[in-house]
């Protein structure tokens, strides 16, 4: 799964230059998003990319209510089946910028928090799936979901879901409204390499929803065990 991630402001405008799009100037740099949040996506719109704020947590466009259980997160390996998400992929996908995510290991009761990014430091974007939903009054939300995978070596050892990080070169082509296919898409649902990226144990302060700050990415407290502080890091 991927429930909670973080985006520094330098690289969501990195992301935007990138693909030509300008820059808002409201956006700070995000350490806790959570979903059900209105988070910056890319999608292709008719003049080109442009940069769109939508709800986490996607709601179909046929669902009666936008009350019911958010979803989150989409399976790549269902989405071209299941009802929620198989037009999305056809047809409205979405690059969702960020800078790391987190992962929640469970031990025993407890749960240890991760944050997992680009070795290189260098920005992402979540594939992910959008949706119109209308209620009856004409009242519009647009939301949307992150595509997760099967993980690789690297984050194995935490969860049994991650989510597909795109890089640079893979925005084009996931945005291409001329790719339209499952089989298409495919190739871009993969796993990163493990090499690519490293994983640090953090504290406790971000498992708090409402917590914001650098304080989100500060290594686990000593007296941790050190064997299950780091994974990939060097």
């Amino acid at each position: 799964m991927c429930t909670r991630y973080h985006l520094s402001r330098e690289h969501y405008r990195e992301i935007l230059a990138a693909l030509g799009i300008a820059a808002p100037d409201d956006f700070d740099t995000r350490y806790n998003i959570a979903p059900m949040s209105r988070i910056p996506t890319v999608r292709a719109g008719p003049k080109g990319p442009e940069a769109v704020l939508c709800r986490w947590g996607l709601v179909p466009a046929w669902a009666r209510s936008a009350d019911g259980a958010p979803l989150l997160n989409a399976r790549a390996e269902t989405a071209a089946t299941k009802p929620a998400f198989r037009g999305a992929l056809r047809h409205r996908r979405c690059v969702v910028p960020a800078s790391g995510y987190y992962e929640w290991q469970a031990i025993g009761r407890a749960r240890r928090p991760w944050f997992f990014r680009r070795r290189d430091g260098a920005p992402f974007g979540f594939a992910g799936l959008w949706e119109t939903w209308r209620d009856p009054a004409g009242t519009i939300l647009e939301s949307c979901a992150i595509i997760t995978i099967e993980p690789n070596d690297l984050a194995r050892p935490i969860h049994d879901r991650m989510p597909v990080m795109l890089v640079a070169e893979q925005f084009t082509p996931w945005l291409d409204p001329g790719l339209t296919e499952p089989a298409s898409l495919a190739p871009i649902l993969r796993p990163p390499d493990d090499a690519a990226m490293t994983a640090l144990a953090v504290g406790p302060h971000v498992s708090n929803v409402r917590h914001e700050g650098p304080e989100c990415l500060a290594p686990a407290p000593p007296g941790t065990d050190e064997s299950q502080l780091s994974l990939g890091i060097g």
